[in-house]
């Protein structure tokens, strides 16, 4: 590994909704060196991601990292819109630079609204399959579930009305953990709520492209790599 381009610390400590329990999560980008671009390892390093934990951390390779922020996968892309960073270098502020270019209306509605509706759906099941509803343990991991699937919607729309992608959520904490409440105590309840707000979502006038503007994004990664060459 050449040297990591960006690190920073993401998940609920980022959006403000870490409680006592929650771990620090970080994610970061970094360049293989050319050797193993080159080599006959490259195609598996391109698309590979390291991960450690204590501190947990997950690193993806700059090819691995682009290809799914262009599909507008939500975890990945925060990594470009903190306030802070644990590591940024030129390169990595080069990234952040071009983070608009990664957005599309398409995928940010199939990678925010599908996954948060999918993960609501499968939350229903699970209430549906259990005979003598949850226990304690999964009630709490069922109010994470909850939490976490609205705001996703939250996240989503900001970025279809605004262009920009909200990382602290904390001023919507209390909203977010009375929805997560209510997954825990009546999913039905909830995914009748969440249904709403999925279709609340449908409807939102995006200013977002069609297209994300990969043309730029394969420049920087050109760039980049020629750069590493040096």
């Amino acid at each position: 590994m050449t040297g990591e381009l960006l690190v920073g610390v993401v998940g609920s400590t980022a959006y403000g909704l870490a409680t006592e329990g929650s771990d620090e999560d970080r994610l970061g980008v970094y360049i293989a060196a050319p050797a193993e671009v080159f080599g006959l390892s490259g195609p598996s390093v391109l698309t590979g991601s390291r991960v450690t934990t204590h501190p947990d951390v997950t690193m993806h390779e700059l090819y691995k990292f682009a290809t799914l922020a262009l599909k507008g996968n939500p975890t990945v892309s925060e990594l470009l819109w903190l306030d802070s960073y644990v590591v940024a270098t030129d390169a990595g502020r080069e990234l952040i630079a071009i983070r608009e270019a990664f957005l599309s209306t398409p995928c940010v509605r199939g990678a925010y609204g599908g996954y948060a509706l999918q993960q609501s759906r499968k939350l229903l099941s699970r209430h549906e399959a259990g005979k003598e509803g949850f226990s304690a343990d999964t009630a709490r991991r069922t109010a994470k579930h909850g939490r976490h699937c609205m705001r996703l919607l939250r996240q989503a729309h900001g970025l279809l009305t605004t262009g920009r992608l909200t990382i602290d959520m904390s001023a919507r904490r209390d909203e977010l953990f009375a929805a997560g409440e209510l997954a825990a105590r009546d999913p039905e309840a909830f995914s009748a709520l969440f249904d709403k707000e999925i279709a609340a979502l449908d409807a939102v006038d995006s200013v977002l492209p069609e297209r994300p503007d990969s043309g730029r994004v394969e420049a920087l990664l050109v760039e980049l790599r020629t750069a590493a060459l040096r």
